[in-house]
């Protein structure tokens, strides 16, 4: 399938269209078929064959020609004119915080800047502060924004890594030898950036499965193999790591190998008070080596006195002292959402219909769906005219008569302005079912002007939710300077409810910040911010971020049926 390596053509592309300047209609054209062909299940050899291209939301004929030569020919002679034109290194430059196309573009005219490094150097040097549309603070910036790339060099957004994982392990499950199998490591606590995935596997032919493992399609390179661990490094540079252990250690060994370190510390002080020794072969009386647990985990947590601590929690954030105390909380699970209010359709820059995300929803199992799109000002997502709202409205509301099974309410993503006032009046917003207000330009604030833009925002009567609160990119954008306190307090005060947005460059509100709400009340939404519907299962990464926050099923609104939950955002 050449489906990957097109989208990240068209992704390219783009990038290299928006460096010279191109009108941004043209650029978001090939971006959106970029994510449709990410995104597509169907080989897209086929549908060229079969000459379905443009049958695919977002492609027209233009797209659908250059794709057919790319499959046809192995190259596209448009993409190979547009390199030669910009050398496609400067693009790593729109990684940095701070740096749009156009001061890429100028970087690259100006000073022949085309690497990090180099940019980095002129920073030092005082080169960018005289160029127009720079100065001091910019070059500051720019710095910043550099050294946070660096802090995030060689980790994995959880999403990639969660799907490398439950692949190779589909692929492992193929050899009967296998008795047990686990993700391990901080993807089993899924953290929001993963170093590398642990596969861990208890067999009575540990050298079977280490030549099966090896085997995975995806290994580009075989890093160490023996007979109890191996380690390879797949085509998109992610390493795995497999264990594999006696089945009598199984428990012992994933407990140890899922940490965090800090909690394994912890419970080992816990083991030896107790007169046992606990590591990864299993938990031993301290003077006989006499074997006590280890087959699961739960039998190792039970024989320290413990109730089983979910791997989200292992985090040393006092869930060792809340078991200890029977205090733990009943997390929300998995599969305990019932809709999803902060999807975009093509009335905005998605890229499904209204009526095909609610099919998509209705086959989740969800009982709603939110369709909110970006407001009037946001040119560049092809925000809604007040005339278009209603439009939309009448099609949502014909919609939800037209499908069963399935509610549609029809949302916005509002704006909020740099004084704290929303792209909407309030005679627009009352139509909505429901407003999410969030922050999308003006990210350079005070953290007193990002507190009050915030707050101002949440004493609209008509705003029920914010949006993605901190306006994190992980890995390319720091979070705004908030006083969460602040911004706790007002939630509560003003029953406005706090997204923890489940893409997985946001996960906004984080893991932290959602513990630290929940101790003043706060209430929560999980959503994915969906453009696609393939965007969809993201949810269980927001699931997985308010599980590691300590939130329960009472904390998380739309873990409500539709009858209740129209009563909260009404």
């Amino acid at each position: 399938m050449k489906n990957k390596e097109i989208a990240e053509m068209f992704f390219t592309i783009a990038d290299l269209l928006d460096i010279k300047g191109e009108i941004p209609f043209k650029t978001r054209a090939y971006r959106i078929a970029a994510q449709t062909i990410a995104d597509l299940d169907e080989d897209i050899e086929k549908l060229v064959r079969e000459k379905k291209l443009e049958e695919l939301p977002g492609i027209g004929k233009a797209i659908a020609k250059k794709i057919t030569e790319y499959v046809e020919t192995g190259s596209l002679e448009f993409y190979e004119k547009l390199k030669k034109e910009i050398p496609v290194g400067i693009l790593e430059l729109l990684e940095i915080p701070s740096l749009g196309p156009k001061k890429v573009a100028t970087l690259y005219n100006k000073l022949g800047i085309k690497t990090i490094e180099e940019l980095k150097k002129a920073c030092e040097e005082g080169k960018l502060r005289d160029l127009e549309g720079f100065g001091e603070i910019t070059e500051r910036n720019i710095l910043r924004g550099i050294k946070l790339k660096e802090k995030t060099q060689g980790r994995f957004l959880l999403n990639l890594a969660y799907e490398n994982g439950m692949r190779y392990i589909d692929f492992l499950k193929q050899l009967s030898s296998i008795d047990k199998i686990s993700i391990a490591g901080s993807l089993r606590r899924m953290k929001e950036t993963i170093g590398d995935i642990d596969i861990l596997v208890s067999s009575k032919n540990p050298e079977e499965v280490m030549n099966h493992f090896v085997e995975y399609p995806q290994v580009k390179q075989i890093l160490v193999k023996g007979k109890t661990k191996t380690s390879v490094i797949l085509e998109d540079g992610i390493q795995v790591d497999l264990r594999v252990v006696e089945e009598r250690s199984f428990g012992a060994a994933l407990q140890y190998f899922t940490g965090s370190k800090e909690h394994n510390v912890n419970l080992r002080g816990i083991a030896i008070k107790l007169g046992f020794k606990l590591n990864e072969y299993g938990l031993f009386e301290k003077d006989n080596d006499r074997y006590i647990a280890g087959r699961t985990e739960e039998e190792v947590y039970r024989k320290l006195g413990l109730p089983y601590i979910p791997p989200e929690l292992r985090e040393n954030r006092g869930e060792i002292e809340a078991g200890l105390e029977n205090n733990l909380p009943d997390i929300i699970g998995y599969d305990d959402i019932k809709g999803d209010l902060h999807v975009h359709s093509i009335w905005s820059d998605g890229v499904n219909s209204i009526e095909d995300i609610a099919l998509e929803a209705k086959e989740i199992g969800y009982e709603y769906i939110g369709i909110s799109d970006h407001s009037q000002s946001l040119h560049i997502a092809r925000g809604l005219s007040e005339k278009q709202v209603s439009e939309k409205i009448d099609e949502i509301r014909k919609l939800d008569d037209k499908i069963d099974g399935i509610g549609i309410l029809c949302g916005t993503e509002c704006d909020i302005k740099q004084d704290g006032s929303l792209d909407y009046p309030n005679s627009v917003l009352k139509k909505f079912d429901f407003v999410i207000a969030g922050i999308h330009i003006g990210f350079k604030m005070s953290r007193e002007e990002a507190t009050n833009r915030t707050i101002k925002a949440m004493e609209n009567e008509y705003v029920t939710i914010v949006a993605h609160p901190t306006g994190r990119l992980i890995g390319r954008r720091e979070s705004f300077d908030l006083d969460m306190d602040k911004i706790f307090e007002k939630a509560v005060e003003t029953d406005t409810y706090l997204e923890i947005n489940a893409f997985p460059d946001r996960l906004d509100l984080n893991d932290v910040n959602c513990k630290k709400g929940k101790e003043y009340g706060v209430k929560f939404v999980i959503n994915t911010d969906a453009h696609s519907i393939n965007h969809l299962p993201y949810m269980k990464y927001g699931v997985a971020t308010a599980r590691r926050g300590w939130l329960e099923r009472k904390d998380v609104i739309n873990t409500m049926s539709l009858k209740d939950l129209k009563k909260v955002i009404q």
